[in-house]
């Protein structure tokens, strides 16, 4: 049964090797469609998946660490010239933007890159998204920002500042909604159990 045109497929880690990533680990999936830029600055853990039409920019001094059990779902965009880190259980749902350099949009400054750096001023930092946060559709994250362990951002927030752990935050502007529980530590561990028997 032939394939269907509609079935791009995914590229796995064997492939994956040959095309010069810092590091990849096993069992990974990349979209075949995806965009990536910066091979060389991405190391990637065991058991990721990224779904279509993701892109991912981790050009000259930028770098993209990803650890594992970590899902990219479609759509999302990933501005790593000022490094972005997603630490191990972390997830990004459809459509999530992570930007670590910005314009700055007051109207002080020229903006966009076919301006030359001398009249423009960059917001820039790197991005972390510690274990097992898991930001929701459609968020936006600017630089310079720390989402602090077993953090869930709702859809459609704008995040532009650390975020303390274990909390549940939605909106733009982001307001703190509740503590999240940590049972999920305990279902990692019997998973982690159960990988090892």
């Amino acid at each position: 049964m032939n394939k269907s045109p509609f079935e791009i497929g995914y590229y796995h880690e064997n492939e994956l090797k040959l095309l010069g990533f810092k590091q990849i680990g096993t069992n990974v999936k990349i979209a075949k469609n995806c965009l990536i830029i910066g091979i060389p600055n991405i190391s990637i853990g065991s058991n990721v998946i990224i779904d279509s039409f993701c892109s991912i920019i981790a050009s000259e001094s930028g770098y993209l660490k990803i650890g594992s059990h970590v899902h990219i779902a479609s759509f999302c965009h990933l501005l790593a010239c000022e490094g972005i880190e997603l630490k191990d259980f972390s997830g990004l749902s459809q459509g999530v933007k992570i930007y670590s350099k910005t314009d700055d949009y007051s109207g002080h400054f020229l903006t966009n890159p076919t301006v030359p750096n001398a009249y423009k001023c960059m917001k820039k930092g790197e991005v972390i998204i510690n274990e097992h946060s898991i930001i929701g559709a459609g968020c936006v994250i600017l630089p310079n920002v720390i989402i602090g362990e077993g953090v869930s951002v709702g859809a459609l927030s704008l995040v532009s500042s650390n975020l303390e752990s274990w909390m549940i935050y939605i909106g733009n502007p982001l307001k703190k909604l509740t503590k999240r529980s940590k049972d999920l530590l305990v279902k990692k561990q019997e998973f982690l159990n159960e990988k090892r028997s």
